[in-house]
C-alpha cells in the first residue's frame, strides 16, 4: 500500500475515534494512537471524540491538534447506519471480533451487519479501508427502505391533493 502523501485529501471531512481514558499497560497502544492522529492530521480529517483529554483520547486529540488539525470533542448518542473502525493493536479486539462473528453464525447479527466494523493493526491500513468501505445491503433493508420512501411519497402527494 502506498504511504499517504502529506495534503493527500480523503473522502472523509471527519471521523469519530473511540477510544481508552487510560492509557494502557503498553507503549504499543499509546504510539497506535498517537499514529492514529497524525494519519488523520496527513489527510486532512477533523477528529470527533468523546472529549476526554487524558488516556488515549487525549493523545489522538493531542496529535491532531498538535499537527494543525480540527478536533471536535461530543458525547455521542448513536452509531447507526456509520462503518466502525477498530485500530486492532497487537490483536486487542481480536476476541470483540470472534464474539461478533460468533453472533452472526448464531443469528443474533445478521452477515450484512457485521460488515459495518473494519478492522486494521495499524492506523494507515484501518484509515485506508474505512476511505474504501462500501456499504452492503440486506435485500429486505433495501425494500423496507424502498416502501418507506414510497409510502412518504405517497403521504405527500395524498397531503397536496387534498389541498
Amino acid at each position: 500500500m502506498e504511504e499517504a502523501q502529506v495534503g493527500k485529501s480523503s473522502r472523509f471531512k471527519r471521523v469519530c475515534v473511540f477510544c481508552g481514558s487510560s492509557t494502557g499497560k503498553r507503549n504499543c497502544y499509546q504510539d497506535a494512537a498517537v499514529e492514529l492522529g497524525k494519519e488523520l492530521v496527513a489527510r486532512k480529517v477533523d477528529l470527533v471524540y468523546g472529549g476526554g483529554s487524558i488516556g488515549l483520547m487525549g493523545l489522538v486529540s493531542e496529535a491532531v491538534h498538535s499537527g494543525g488539525g480540527h478536533v471536535i470533542g461530543i458525547i455521542p448518542r448513536t452509531l447507526m447506519g456509520k462503518e466502525v473502525g477498530l485500530l486492532n493493536v497487537d490483536g486487542y479486539y481480536n476476541s470483540l471480533l470472534a464474539f461478533i462473528d460468533k453472533a452472526v453464525d448464531d443469528g443474533f447479527i445478521k452477515p450484512f451487519q457485521r460488515h459495518i466494523i473494519v478492522s486494521s493493526p495499524n492506523a494507515k491500513d484501518l484509515v485506508q479501508k474505512l476511505e474504501e468501505y462500501v456499504p452492503v445491503q440486506d435485500a429486505v433493508v433495501a425494500t423496507l427502505r424502498w416502501e418507506k420512501e414510497q409510502a412518504g411519497y405517497n403521504f405527500c402527494l395524498q397531503a397536496d391533493i387534498s389541498r
